[in-house]
């Protein structure tokens, strides 16, 4: 069974699953990028009219959608969608290749405890929104971070990304003097 949440971004939902949409972690996919992408599930979901990015996590995908599309008209599209697919298959959408590529970040202590700090206390708070939070880079005391999902143009992800993510990493990492998204 599939339920929604909404999200602080109105043109972002979050539609959960009980079942496993992705044992790789969380990703992001956008219309834009539509021929480069294989999964066909991605891809039609990326066709609906009105869809503009799509974010698959563990248990939830989060659809973003265009202002001029009404979410009544998409919604039961989007569940019909994953609902056909669990349906239809037992693996998740997003399947954990033999060889997933490794991101050695050079063992540097303070990115380490960055990325710890971003997994434990601010992945867990973006994802109940419908997004995801990705390092970019960390030089001269600046953080670089991605914002995915439900936080990818939405209004206050600015805010979330000072006033929350800053202040977090701030605390808890001497080195950091601030976040900025990438």
């Amino acid at each position: 069974m599939i339920q929604t949440e909404l999200t602080p971004n109105p043109n972002s939902l979050k539609f959960l699953s009980e079942k496993t949409i992705s044992d790789i972690g969380t990703e992001e996919y956008k219309r834009d990028d539509i021929s480069k992408i294989s999964n066909q599930f991605i891809k039609e979901l990326l066709s609906f009219n009105g869809v503009e990015l799509v974010l698959l996590s563990k248990n939830f995908l989060s659809v973003k959608k265009k202002e001029n599309i009404s979410w009544d008209e998409l919604k039961p599209m989007v569940i019909s969608h994953i609902n056909d697919y669990f349906e239809n298959n037992k693996e998740p959408i997003l399947k954990a290749k033999i060889e997933k590529e490794k991101k050695d970040l050079n063992n540097d202590e303070t990115i380490k405890k960055i990325i710890d700090v971003l997994d434990t206390k601010v992945r867990p708070a973006v994802a109940r929104d419908g997004g995801d939070i990705k390092f970019q880079s960390f030089e001269n005391g600046v953080v670089k971070v991605n914002l995915q999902g439900s936080c990818s143009g939405c209004p206050s992800s600015l805010m979330t990304l000072k006033q929350g993510v800053q202040n977090i990493l701030k605390h808890y990492v001497k080195e950091v003097n601030s976040v900025e998204a990438s």
